[in-house]
């Protein structure tokens, strides 16, 4: 396999890819210390039958850790869009090339959500495609070492290299699966949000939203919204992970005893030793004087208004969902969460499983089921839907 380090055999590569059917694409990042991901290693691969670089020249590893590497010649590959990016579960390695270039590849191919759609189940891994659909098996023992590190063992090599490898025959059979089902609008559909810079977009005004907590007082909650914005901001500014600002618990810690100094920052049982003082010390005080005085209070989380919660309605949407699924062979998480469910039921009317061909396959029935036009009935091991007009 051929470890690309110069400018010039990339070109070469990603030239001679622009005129195959697809790529496959996949990385090797850390995370643990920094907040933006740190891309250590991609793994490229064409077409089986091709011949580029002579032995071994199907398959890449690129090193984007070697002084003077430009990735423009693979982002321009990404720009080509006669050539399908391929990726399993994209949605990380999307994030780094749009964080790093300011582009998505495409066309965009992901065999994770392909395989949701053509019936695998719900975030189907890779490994257990390869099983199926490729009949192999993978040496996952290289997965959580260091990829920062050079030289690469040749354990690493290998189970990078399989990670784009056997991705072709995925990525063949999943492609003619959804040729035969029609489904390729479904896929395109799930895409877009892959797609769609808001999805990888985190603004610090809207970080409290992530954290999960037991109280509703909005003065509680404007307090923690405050905290929760300066860490993001804090952490994004220093490409520090959020855990090294402070973690969940410290912040509802915080949120709830409202310190007012230094010396009561002293008194957490949780805040890091090095929050207690500096900058994140005083960034932690002024979050707090701030949620203290704004009028601004946040609505308690799940707490809408003049909408009551239907339990009995949305164990019926489960059930309906259930026998959907089944019907189309696809898996009910992708279709709508527990969550769609339950606010289907209040009455909340936008949402992806009322649209597109979530829409098809659940949500008009959904919908009529909530209205009360249709009715479920069972018979043997199968849930039937009955009209009720």
């Amino acid at each position: 396999m051929m470890a690309i380090t110069r400018t010039e055999d990339l070109a070469r590569f990603c030239d001679a890819a622009k005129n195959q059917p697809y790529v496959t694409v996949d990385t090797e990042f850390l995370r643990e210390r920094t907040y933006w991901s740190k891309l250590c290693l991609i793994q490229l691969a064409i077409p089986p039958a091709s011949k580029v670089t002579g032995e071994g020249g199907q398959a890449v590893l690129v090193d984007p850790l070697v002084e003077g590497l430009s990735l423009e010649p693979l982002y321009d590959l990404f720009r080509h869009e006669g050539t399908v990016k391929v990726f399993h579960a994209a949605r990380q390695d999307l994030e780094i090339f749009f964080h790093d270039a300011g582009l998505f590849p495409k066309p965009l191919f992901d065999t994770q959500v392909a395989a949701m759609v053509c019936g695998f189940g719900e975030q189907v891994g890779y490994e257990t495609l390869v099983r199926k659909i490729a009949r192999a098996n993978l040496d996952k023992s290289s997965r959580f070492t260091d990829w920062s590190r050079r030289p690469l063992s040749d354990a690493q090599k290998a189970y990078a290299r399989a990670d784009v490898t056997h991705l072709r025959q995925i990525y063949e059979y999943l492609s003619a699966e959804l040729k035969q089902n029609g489904r390729e609008g479904w896929l395109a559909e799930e895409l877009r949000v892959l797609e769609d810079p808001e999805t990888y977009t985190n603004r610090p005004e809207e970080a409290w939203l992530k954290v999960r907590t037991r109280t509703n007082s909005p003065r509680f909650l404007a307090i923690l919204r405050e905290l929760a914005k300066f860490r993001e901001s804090y952490a994004q500014q220093r490409d520090i992970p959020r855990s090294r600002v402070f973690k969940d618990d410290a912040m509802i810690e915080l949120a709830s005893t409202k310190p007012t100094s230094e010396n009561d920052l002293g008194r957490s049982r949780l805040l890091l030793r090095e929050a207690r003082k500096g900058e994140i010390a005083k960034g932690i005080l002024a979050a707090v004087k701030a949620g203290m005085e704004t009028t601004d209070l946040p609505q308690p989380k799940n707490d809408v208004p003049g909408k009551p919660g239907n339990a009995a309605l949305s164990d019926l949407l489960r059930v309906l969902l259930k026998a959907k699924a089944d019907a189309a062979g696809v898996a009910p998480k992708l279709i709508a969460s527990s969550s769609d469910l339950d606010a289907i039921a209040t009455g909340d009317r936008d949402m992806p499983a009322l649209k597109g061909w979530r829409a098809e396959v659940f949500g008009s029935d959904a919908l009529r089921l909530a209205e009360g036009k249709i009715a479920l009935s069972a018979k043997g091991g199968s849930v039937r839907v009955v009209s009720t007009e």
